[in-house]
């Protein structure tokens, strides 16, 4: 007779929690707290074998975090299956609000065994290393934002208005900042400050061809020209989504696409009571922020127009694939004027909404669910 023994695994970088559940006993047991070394959780897979007249097949299993897949493709490489539990997912959770790393080890323990969770998905190793280099580009963005900020900041506080013009960082903004004199050790700090951000923006210039390079591989040539045809959507964006999302094909449907990226509204309801709250948040939130910055392309512009960028991105797709981008366009367009002008939501709120369809659209488009 061959049985299942969960193992479940808080894993953190000094160390690991271990139990293990059984359905036949119906409790955890044997727990052990080791070092954070696979070969350890190996020896303790033995142990736990030797306790049971039985055979035994073991599945483990932890929640992501900061180890990544590392443990996962450790243990699945020694032939011992392995699952990562996506943590806003698992159905079985602490209630007497004691949270300690054995009662964590448990909880995931349970489960693995009643199947209370999602799995992550686990790229290949091309994709992983194209999504490590698209999230280091984004820090490196994250940095110019805040010198763009501190500059800002330094030359208000020295009294300078820029009047010259409505937007700041064109060329104008730039040379008005160039110029500027502020005497002593605030000029120089200003310096400093233009010396980081010239240093940034240069790379992520650099940083941007090399996303157009890798855009342009086999693997992923084809799917990034398609995305590309929606307002608001360029290449890093597409790339993006195509690396961390992986297998669309595993989502049933377009809804169940919006609910892994946390762009579903949330409910807190009880008895005749329901109330709708703000969206979930759960699953991925970096494809999260990048398509709702893409849906503030659509909160200007008019309705069914086409600029001549979006023209050039569109080009070498099939008539299918641009017609199909075309109606999403325009009715995301039309839904969040709608929003705002008719209902008067607020920009926000409608602006995520978007993010959400074109979510829903972006699944039809890579699963071939275009009708």
């Amino acid at each position: 007779m061959n049985s299942i023994v969960y193992i479940g695994m808080d894993v953190h970088k000094e160390s690991y929690n271990l139990c293990c559940y059984r359905f036949e006993e119906d409790k955890l047991q044997y727990h052990q707290k080791i070092a954070p070394d696979y070969r350890q959780v190996l020896k303790y897979l033995e142990q736990v074998r030797a306790r049971f007249t039985d055979d035994v097949t073991f599945v483990c299993g932890y929640e992501a975090g900061c180890l990544g897949y590392t443990l996962y493709h450790q243990l699945t490489d020694h032939g011992v299956k392995c699952i990562i539990l996506a943590p806003t997912t698992m159905g079985i959770t602490n209630t007497n609000r004691v949270k300690t790393d054995k009662k964590d080890a448990g909880n995931i323990a349970r489960c693995l065994a009643f199947h209370t969770y999602s799995a992550v998905h686990i790229p290949t190793e091309e994709d992983e290393a194209v999504k490590e280099y698209l999230r280091m580009r984004d820090d490196n963005k994250k940095a110019l934002k805040i010198v763009k900020q501190q500059i800002l900041a330094l030359v208000l506080r020295q009294g300078f208005h820029f009047t010259e013009g409505k937007n700041y960082w064109t060329l104008k903004h730039i040379d008005w900042l160039k110029s500027l004199n502020l005497g002593g050790l605030i000029q120089e700090s200003l310096e400093e400050y233009f010396i980081t951000y010239e240093y940034l923006t240069d790379k992520i210039a650099r940083f941007d061809q090399r996303i157009e390079e890798l855009a342009c591989g086999e693997r992923y040539q084809e799917k990034v020209k398609k995305l590309r045809c929606f307002i608001g959507v360029k290449t890093h964006t597409a790339l993006s989504v195509v690396v961390e999302t992986g297998d669309f094909v595993r989502f049933a449907k377009a809804e169940k696409y919006a609910a892994y990226l946390g762009l579903v509204p949330g409910e807190d309801s009880s008895g005749e009571k329901q109330k709708r709250i703000g969206i979930t948040k759960a699953g991925n939130s970096h494809i999260r922020k990048l398509l709702v910055e893409s849906a503030q392309s659509y909160t200007r512009g008019a309705i069914g127009h086409k600029s001549l960028d979006l023209k050039r991105r569109q080009k070498g797709n099939s008539a299918q694939v641009i017609a199909y981008a075309d109606k999403a366009n325009e009715r995301l367009r039309r839904k969040f004027y709608r929003m705002t002008l008719k209902n008067n939501t607020n920009r926000n709120v409608a602006a995520t909404a978007v993010a959400r369809e074109l979510a829903c659209f972006i699944w039809g488009l890579m699963t071939d669910h275009m009708a």
